[in-house]
């Protein structure tokens, strides 16, 4: 393993502080990610900062919003007996992720921020932009069965991991950022990039920034929702394609919906089109099938991801049909 210097941080302060400053050490939390990337050495830090000992903690239900401290583990936010009730897309997402064992010991914020699973960006003898800018793009024309065929450029075309990401897309959540000029809040929506030209920008942060809690609003699709993922195994596998579902009904129309996609983006992906060919229709799997034939607007498929097109609209169809009590 490559040698580093670690630092146990007292204060968030001191993250941000020694993060705003070369050679920028990155943040150890669960670590279920970031030793991965230490031990195949994709990642070669001069120091790593932990934040274990920072009080990041707690699920706090407060004015129709649930705030989430950045150090809760998956498994606690699963859990938890009001996200199940009053969340359940956040639970479901939670619980259909990594294994048992990861959800123990990974946290929210690292969930959010995990690197993509390209087989590529994790084998550092092939070229990839993501890893080493400028290199190229080994999936372009590679073995891409896994890779996204929404918002890929020409140098990246690498899906994103999250399933707790498209569900808190879904639902609008927001991330509030300590930074070192002082805090802010991000949509999770906008806390992504696009690859574009710069695939090795992957989010908004920047060098000194540490994402502090999560906070999710409560609403009629917040409280019926669903998640659905297809993945080539039962357990401990990313997804092909997933789907985070939510319905705000107002007796028998539909009066709000959300609908988010995981698998096929290079960040989580929200189908505004499906959403607004479902809201003020009846529920049933004639809507849904219709609504559903638009998620793949907009689609680039390349090689061996070109099933994903179908995929995506099946996906989404199931999602809304299970939860509209049709499947």
């Amino acid at each position: 393993m490559h040698p580093f210097a670690y630092t146990a941080a007292q204060t968030p302060q001191d993250v941000t502080t020694r993060g705003s400053h070369p050679p920028h050490p990155d943040i150890l939390a669960g670590g279920t990610d970031l030793l991965q990337l230490l031990k195949e050495r994709v990642r070669t830090p001069a120091e790593l900062i932990d934040i274990n000992g920072l009080d990041l903690g707690g699920i706090v239900e407060k004015n129709g919003c649930l705030r989430v401290g950045a150090l809760v583990r998956m498994s606690e936010l699963a859990e938890d007996p009001r996200v199940k009730r009053d969340w359940p897309v956040v639970s479901k997402a939670l619980l259909e992720s990594a294994s048992a064992q990861v959800r123990n010991m990974a946290t929210i914020a690292g969930n959010l921020l995990q690197r993509t699973r390209c087989p590529y960006f994790r084998d550092v003898t092939t070229p990839c932009n993501r890893r080493d800018p400028g290199t190229g793009c080994s999936a372009l024309d590679g073995l891409n069965r896994i890779h996204a065929i929404l918002g890929t450029s020409d140098r990246c075309i690498a899906a994103h991991p999250s399933d707790l990401a498209v569900a808190l897309v879904a639902l609008d959540a927001r991330v509030s950022i300590l930074g070192p000029d002082g805090e802010d809040e991000v949509a999770v929506e906008n806390l992504h990039r696009l690859p574009g030209d710069t695939p090795h920008m992957e989010t908004v942060l920047q060098p000194g920034d540490l994402i502090t809690a999560i906070h999710i609003p409560a609403s009629g699709c917040a409280s019926r929702s669903h998640y659905v993922k297809v993945r080539d195994r039962a357990t401990f596998e990313w997804a092909l394609v997933s789907a985070a579902v939510g319905l705000d009904m107002d007796g028998g129309t539909i009066r709000d919906a959300r609908v988010a996609v995981g698998g096929v983006g290079t960040k989580p992906w929200r189908l505004r089109a499906v959403e607004s060919l479902l809201i003020g229709k009846a529920p049933g799997p004639q809507v849904f099938k219709a609504a559903a034939d638009r998620a793949a607007d907009g689609a680039q498929p390349r090689g061996d991801n070109a099933y994903k097109v179908e995929l995506l609209k099946h996906t989404v169809t199931r999602a809304l049909m299970e939860l509209g009590g049709c499947a």
